[in-house]
């Protein structure tokens, strides 16, 4: 019996209603991971630490799809929960060709200006041009990649999660596959390529097939259909959206900022160290932006229907299940610093050393940020995008701008690992603030 957006939500009904979620975001974050292990183990250090210095560059401009994707679902959810469903179509396709154009525009600016903005980043020589290749490629997807992205959320509101998790998977297997053949047959020096490839044609399976599923008549409540211009209606899911599209781009701006510290106290080494351990926050901090993204529309339809008690259990099962895991996850990662490492980096003893120091600093940040993502997705399905944005914006680009910046004057390369551990604290505490100040106003 499929659960209903409408349905009451016990814990059990809860886990199941988000694990597709879940593990499509798990399935999503695969892609770096993988790439991460074949460019280091197969390609060498240098390919790693040019995917992992260009890699910000390229979530920025992917950010498109999490904005139309979480502020697109809130509208189509709220819409549809007030028995709108012609309504809440039109809205769904208007958003989704909206964002296809805006990823074409966006993949022709990356290739043509990514070797300037390499070089601000500090690259050179043969890291710019590793940064440059593998960039360029990976930018010829970006169309799909925004439409995958957005697909992640729209599965969910159109109440079929588990076809959104087999596609996520086929795109996941299909980027896994293509990297063990393209990383070990191809020679030394195209192997970088292969990887950038591999993430490409994985993207594009990604994107395409769930476009097909919606252009076709199907079982969902949601279809692509013709629709007219509606700026209100973009403006308002560009608003919604502003928290993840805000959350997304400050944090590629985190992350190239500390690779900029990271090559100041540590050289190339501090970006590879650094990269292993972003893998890890990827996969986890993906358990988290799973459930927030599998959980919106139930919120988003609930309060559409004005089902304030339902509103206040769901609100209060999420918080307990994101503070267990949070617990669950910080042990997992200090127990798995080592084996983790070695996996990525165990051919160089140095930089080996120096990924575990940090990993067991930074692994503590997991027992944090599950409440700053939760929140923040919570505020965006309450189509209250100001306060999703304002909690995304102070949570990653002032709290951790704020604590890469000052904490390494105090305790150098350890100052870098332990800023992510504050800067997940202060969250959590903004985050209480938001949701005692607003408790009133949406009544949970």
């Amino acid at each position: 019996m499929s659960i209903k957006l409408s349905d009451h939500f016990s814990y059990p009904k809860l886990l199941k209603f988000t694990a597709s979620s879940i593990v499509m975001m798990i399935f999503s974050s695969v892609y770096g991971v993988v790439d991460g292990f074949f460019v280091s183990n197969f390609a060498g250090k240098t390919p790693f630490a040019a995917v992992n210095l260009i890699m910000p560059v390229l979530m920025i401009l992917g950010t498109v799809g999490f904005m139309f994707g979480t502020g697109g679902t809130a509208i189509v959810s709220k819409t549809y929960g007030e028995g709108k469903s012609d309504k809440a179509n039109r809205y769904f396709s208007l958003f989704v060709y909206t964002a296809f154009a805006i990823g074409i525009l966006l993949a022709v600016l990356g290739i043509v200006f990514i070797r300037p903005i390499a070089m601000m980043l500090k690259a050179e020589g043969e890291l710019l041009e590793n940064c440059v290749l593998y960039a360029r490629i990976i930018l010829a997807a970006l169309p799909f990649f925004v439409l995958q992205v957005m697909f992640q959320s729209f599965f969910v509101a159109a109440e079929k999660p588990h076809l959104g998790l087999a596609v996520t998977v086929a795109s996941g297997l299909s980027n896994m596959i293509l990297d063990a053949l393209l990383c070990t047959l191809l020679p030394q020096e195209y192997r970088l390529a292969g990887a950038a490839v591999a993430t490409a044609v994985a993207q594009a399976v990604g994107g395409v097939v769930p476009l097909v599923y919606f252009m076709r008549k199907n079982g969902s409540i949601l279809r692509l259909c013709r629709t007219s211009f509606d700026g209100r209606a973009i403006l308002k899911a560009c608003t919604n959206g502003s928290s993840e599209f805000m959350s997304n781009i400050s944090m590629s701006l985190v992350g190239i900022l500390y690779n900029l510290q990271l090559i100041k106290y540590a050289g190339e080494d501090g970006i590879s160290a650094y990269g292993v351990m972003m893998y890890v926050s990827m996969i986890f901090s993906a358990i988290f932006v799973g459930f927030s993204i599998g959980i919106a529309p139930v919120i988003g339809y609930h309060y559409g229907a004005q089902n304030h008690g339902e509103l206040k259990s769901l609100l209060r099962k999420s918080l307990f299940l994101i503070a267990v895991s949070g617990v669950v996850m910080v042990v997992s990662a200090e127990l798995l610093a080592a084996p983790l490492s070695k996996i990525f980096v165990g051919y160089d003893a140095t930089l080996y050393e120096m990924t575990v120091s940090g990993f067991a600093i930074f692994a503590l940040s997991f027992g944090f940020m599950g409440f700053g993502i939760f929140t923040s997705a919570f505020f965006t399905a309450l189509s209250d995008g100001l306060t999703s944005a304002l909690i995304s914006f102070i949570r990653t680009l002032v709290f951790q701008s704020a604590a890469i910046i000052i904490l390494p004057m105090i305790w150098e390369l350890n100052g870098v690992w332990i800023s992510v551990v504050v800067a997940e604290f202060m969250s959590v505490l903004l985050g209480i603030t938001f949701l005692t100040v607003k408790r009133k106003k949406y009544n949970y």
